[in-house]
C-alpha cells in the first residue's frame, strides 16, 4: 500500500518543479472537426477498423512504454491513447503505433470527442515553449493549439470533460491568471476561470475528473479516497470508506473509479442512485488501477494502465483481460 502511494505521490509533488439575436457562427475549423468526426463514428461500426494504421502521423512501434500520464479514446477513433514522457502511443488491433513527431512528455493528458487536452513539457524535437500550459489538439497532435498559460505552468492534476470541454485544474503555482495554489473551473474553454472552494476536498490528490456531459459532476482521487461533487467543486463527498483512491473516470451515468485497500478494485457508481457494481479485474499483486478508459463507442472495451507499469485490456466488461504491456515491455 505505501508503495502504491510514494508513486502516485510522485506525480502530485512534481506540480512545484454574438449578440444575443444572432446565429453563432460556424468556423472552418469546428466544420472541419465536425466532418472528421462523423466519419470517424461511420469507421467505428466496423471491428476491424485501421484508422491509426493508415495514417500518415503513426508508424509502428515496438520500444517501451512508459511514464504513462493519461490515457483515452482521443477523437472517439476506437482506440486508445497513452500519454508517456516520449509522447503518444495508440494500441490498434493488437497493435502499438506511436506519432512520428510532437514527441512530448504529455501531463494531465485527457482526450475528448474531438481530440484531447494536455500540458507538460516539449520533446526533444518540438519548438513549442516550456512549459506548454494548456493545450489542445484536434490532429492527433499533429498541431497543439494554445489555449492558457503558455510557457508559465505545468499542470499535472487536470480533468476535462469528454463532450462538455470544461476543464478542472490543481493549480500547483501563482500564475497570470490563477493567483492563488487552489482549485479553478472553466466552462468557456479557459476563456475564463472561475476559483472554487472544493470543500471536504482536503487530501493529496493523483487525479480529477470532469463528466463528459455535465460540468457540475467532478471527481477526485485522493490518497484518503474517492471525492464526487455535484456543484461544479464547491463542495465534495467522500464516496468511499476505506482504502486510497488511485483513479477516476466518467462516462455519461457512471463514475468508474479505483481503490486500492492492499488488494485493487474498480468501481462503477452510478450517478443517478449511488448504486455500485464492482468490475472484475486481473489478478494484481501490489499493483493498483492508475488510469482507466472506456471506449465511448463500445462500454465493454475498456483499457487501464497500473502503477506497476502494466496495461491491460478487455473486450468484454473485464470478464477476460489480456496484460498487452508488462512493466513497459508491450507483449
Amino acid at each position: 500500500m505505501k508503495k502504491l502511494w510514494i508513486i502516485a505521490a510522485g506525480l502530485t509533488l512534481g506540480l512545484s518543479a454574438c449578440g444575443q439575436n444572432e446565429e453563432p457562427k460556424v468556423t472552418e475549423e469546428e466544420t472541419a472537426v465536425e466532418e472528421q468526426n462523423e466519419q470517424t463514428e461511420s469507421q467505428n461500426t466496423d471491428d476491424n477498423k485501421e484508422i491509426i494504421a493508415n495514417h500518415d502521423f503513426f508508424e509502428p512501434f515496438d520500444g517501451k512504454i512508459d511514464h504513462i500520464h493519461g490515457l483515452g479514446y482521443a477523437g472517439n477513433q476506437g482506440a486508445p491513447f497513452f500519454a508517456a514522457h516520449d509522447g503518444l502511443k495508440v494500441y490498434e488491433n493488437g497493435k502499438w503505433y506511436k506519432t512520428k513527431e510532437q514527441n512530448n512528455d504529455y501531463m494531465g493528458f485527457n482526450a475528448t470527442k474531438a481530440g484531447f487536452y494536455t500540458s507538460g513539457h516539449p520533446g526533444q524535437d518540438s519548438n513549442l515553449p516550456n512549459p506548454l500550459g494548456i493545450k489542445t489538439s484536434t490532429d492527433n497532435g499533429q498541431t497543439l493549439d494554445k489555449i492558457a498559460l503558455e510557457g508559465e505552468t505545468d499542470f499535472h492534476v487536470m480533468g476535462v470533460g469528454y463532450e462538455n470541454q470544461a476543464i478542472f485544474v490543481m493549480n500547483p503555482h501563482k500564475n497570470s491568471i490563477m493567483k492563488t495554489e487552489k482549485f479553478y473551473l472553466s466552462e468557456d474553454n479557459a476563456n475564463s476561470w472561475q476559483e472554487v472552494q472544493a470543500n471536504g476536498l482536503k487530501d493529496v490528490l493523483i487525479s480529477v475528473a470532469v463528466q463528459p456531459q455535465k460540468v457540475d459532476y467532478l471527481a477526485a482521487a485522493g490518497q484518503q479516497g474517492i471525492y464526487l461533487s455535484k456543484d461544479k467543486g464547491e463542495n465534495f463527498e467522500k464516496i468511499t470508506d476505506s482504502g486510497q483512491g488511485t483513479s477516476v473516470f466518467f462516462t455519461n451515468d457512471s463514475l468508474i473509479y479505483g481503490t486500492y485497500d492492499g488488494t485493487a478494485k474498480l468501481v462503477k457508481h452510478s450517478l443517478s442512485d449511488g448504486s455500485e457494481t464492482e468490475i472484475p479485474l486481473p489478478k494484481m499483486e501490489e499493483d493498483a488501477v492508475m488510469y482507466f478508459a472506456q471506449n465511448p463507442q463500445n462500454e465493454k472495451e475498456m483499457t487501464f494502465v497500473s502503477f506497476n507499469g502494466n496495461i491491460y485490456y478487455t473486450k468484454d466488461s473485464g470478464s477476460n483481460w489480456d496484460l498487452i504491456v508488462e512493466a513497459g515491455n508491450p507483449k
